[in-house]
Order: structure tokens, then sequence, then C-alpha cells
């Protein structure tokens, strides 16, 4: 789909930009911060994921011939805004949390810097971005934990947006999945693709022993064969005729699958395939996968509750003006006071203590730019904050495929660093607190 990253806003950010441009501040330097006031009910801890996918919007976050005609035929802005947009691209400097970072309410999980007229455009790409691609993130987190070491697989695309399946995909193995049944999202992104066959294959066929043998022709013994079309053990019994005991694997997707599953397992080995491996499917979120842990079970299809935030689709994430420019060149920290809405002025920094090899506390630091660069964090404190874009310039370690599998990397290091009851699925108050000194 051709499209511009610029026009994924919404109205209000290009009037603004309008009257900014007429009254002259656009060109006042500024600092966004975005943040959550709350994770979601319950949980511990989020996980951060799509600033991959913010970088890579920013290197074509410009505007074309047709865009420019589109916001002047609209009269959005006027002629002269459209001579200022002609040569929109994004100069300023970006940092924030690294994906796969763990983070909390009130954590600067990024900071936008530059003039008020480049950083007020991106506010509904990155919101959109960041609060979806966390919230899947999270989820997976928490369903890998509750899946102890059987990899999980995203089988969610046919349950969202085509495009947010695409994210969800690359989210998800940020968030600790192993793999996606999007092509798309392999294809982009150099993501593990996975998948075989649907009911709907069996069922073509005029009997399930032709629809086996039809797909081990096609891919080989080391396949996994759908068997619950009809009668599981009726099934497993001709896919161990068909395939041999080499034969790769089984997916159950519907009933109780423990008892299900712990009976397969018992009739494989017993016709001597003691290799073939369990894959269960069918409406799994954290707690169905921590339910199944004593379950002979090797891996995990996830498909709706993970593309939905496993019932937290977004993160409530803002993206709020900390500090900016006045009239005297001065930049001046600023603050919304909004009744249980109000801001945190000022640039940060951020950082996480330890007790014992363990996460006890966030601290986040407010201040001007010379008192921030002044502070000295106490020893064994975690800097978080990592530089993305310097003054325009994209730092490329950040995006493709070797960042994504950082991010995968980076997760489980930072999980394992918090305390254990940030992996109970119980409903809980943030793992750690976050403390907020202004200075």
């Amino acid at each position: 789909m051709d499209h511009s990253p610029a026009l994924m806003t919404d109205m209000y950010e290009y009037t603004m930009l309008d009257a900014c441009l007429r009254d002259g501040t656009a060109n006042r330097k500024c600092v966004f911060e975005v943040y959550t006031r709350h994770l979601p009910e319950g949980r511990r801890y989020g996980v951060v994921a799509g600033v991959g996918r913010i970088l890579d919007a920013l290197e074509h976050f410009h505007l074309d011939d047709e865009d420019l005609k589109f916001l002047s035929d609209r009269n959005v802005v006027s002629p002269e805004t459209i001579k200022w947009l002609e040569n929109l691209h994004f100069s300023g400097s970006i940092k924030g949390y690294r994906e796969g970072e763990m983070f909390f309410p009130n954590s600067p999980i990024l900071q936008v810097e530059g003039t008020f007229g480049e950083c007020t455009l991106l506010e509904t790409l990155v919101l959109s971005i960041l609060n979806y691609d966390s919230a899947v993130a999270s989820a997976a987190s928490r369903m890998v934990s509750a899946a102890k070491d059987r990899p999980c697989m995203d089988m969610g695309g046919r349950r969202t947006n085509e495009w947010a399946a695409v994210a969800a995909a690359r989210a998800a193995v940020v968030g600790g999945f192993k793999g996606t049944a999007n092509l798309l999202a392999a294809q982009m992104y150099g993501l593990k693709a996975i998948g075989t066959a649907a009911h709907c294959f069996t069922l073509v066929h005029d009997s399930e022993r032709d629809a086996f043998t039809s797909q081990i022709n096609a891919l080989g013994r080391n396949t996994t064969l759908l068997v619950d079309t009809y009668n599981i053990e009726e099934a497993v019994k001709t896919a161990v005729a068909v395939a041999g005991p080499e034969l790769g694997g089984v997916r159950i997707d519907s009933g109780d699958l423990a008892s299900l599953a712990q009976r397969v397992r018992n009739q494989l080995d017993a016709l001597g395939a003691t290799n073939t491996k369990i894959t269960v499917t069918n409406d799994l979120d954290e707690y169905a996968l921590a339910a199944l842990q004593s379950a002979p079970v090797d891996s995990y299809g996830v498909g709706t509750m993970l593309v939905t935030g496993s019932g937290a689709p977004t993160c409530a994430m803002v993206y709020k003006l900390t500090e900016r420019e006045n009239s005297n060149g001065v930049m001046q920290p600023v603050a919304k006071k909004s009744k249980d809405k109000a801001s945190v002025p000022g640039r940060k920094l951020a950082y996480r203590s330890y007790e014992y090899g363990l996460a006890d506390c966030e601290h986040v630091v407010s201040g001007s730019e010379d008192q921030l660069a002044a502070y000295q964090p106490k020893d064994g404190w975690k800097d978080l904050l990592v530089d993305y874009v310097d003054h325009g310039e994209i730092n490329k370690q950040y995006q493709g495929h070797d960042a994504i599998v950082a991010a995968h990397e980076y997760r489980a290091q930072a999980l394992a660093e918090l305390p254990v009851t940030a992996q109970s699925l119980m409903k809980g108050e943030p793992v750690i607190n976050t403390e907020i000194t202004v200075l």
C-alpha cells in the first residue's frame, strides 16, 4: 500500500501547525514525551515494542504532490503551510526505552525533540504504533512466561486488521514469540514462518488418509498434521500409518486440550512415534497456557488473544509537551494541570536501581538540559534511555531483523531482572514503583 506516514495523523495536528506558522511559534524548540499514566488493570509490567517501526516510518515522513494537493483541496491548511510542507523531513532527535524493555506508569518511554511544527505532526503516528505494538508485546510476554520453555507462535492474522496483523507478528516476537504464520511479516522483518494445513484441506479430500498422504508427499514426513477434523484417535493412528514414526508433529485445535494432549502423547508413544511433537491451538491466552503446563504439549499457536493484547489492546500512552522555547528563546518546562491528567514538566532521564540483582525501583529525573547533563545517578543504576535519532540521523542498529532479534533477547533479560512476582498472572500493582524527582 503506497501511502505517506505523514498523513497518518489527526487533522488537528495540521491545523495546529497552520496556526503556529502564522503566529511564529511553529519553529520553537520543544520536547514531547510518550508515557502511560497507568498499566492495564492488574498488570505488573509492560513491554516496549514498535520503536523500530517508528524509525522505518520516519524515513518516509514527507508529503508528495498528491498529498499536498489533498491538504490544499480540503482547505486543511493555508497555501503558506503547503509551501512549508514541501520540504517536510523530521530533523529532530529521539531517545527512549529500548524495544523489549520493561515499562511502568510514568516511564518516559520516548522523548521527541525538535521544532513544534515537526514534533506535533508525529503524535498520532507515534502513539498508534507504540500503543498497539506494546500491548501485543506485553501480552506475548505474559504468554511466554506461562508457556515456560515451550515456544509460542503467532497465528492471529485472521483476527485483526490486515496491517495490524503484520505489526502484531513483529511485536509478538519482541515479546518472546518464536515465529508467525503471517508471510508478509516474515518477509518484511525476516521472521520465522510457520504453517501447514487447515481443516478445509482434510475436508476437500475423499478421506483423511488421502489428505495426510497428500500433505506428506508435498511437505515431507517432518510436517505437522491436523488431527481433530473427525476423530482424533483414528486420525493419529492414520497419521503414523502414513508417515511412519518419523512424523514431525500433530496439531490439536479443539476440545479439552490438556486431556487430549495426554491421550495423544500416550498413543503416539505406543505407536512408536516417540519424537513426534504436539502443537495445540484454539483461543489460547496466558491463563490457558498456564493451565497446560503439566500437559505433554511441545508448542502453542496463539491468535485472537495475542493480537487483541489479551484484553488490553492499548497501553493508554499519551504524547505530551514537557518543555518548550519561550518568547525570549529560553527553554522552559511546561505541564498540564488538568484533573487526573496532570503531567510532569521538563525533559527526563530514566534509571532502574537494583538490590541483590533484582530491580527495586524506576527512577525518573526531570529538569533542564543543563541540570540533567550534570546529574549523577547512584552506583549500579541502569540508564534506560538510548539514542534513536540524532538531528534527523536515524541509528540503523534499531531497525530491521537484527534489531528484532536483539529486542527479543533483551526482553527475556529485562524480565529476569524483575522480582518473580512480575510473572504472576494474578492481578496486582506494578512490580516496582516509579519515583519521580524534579530538579
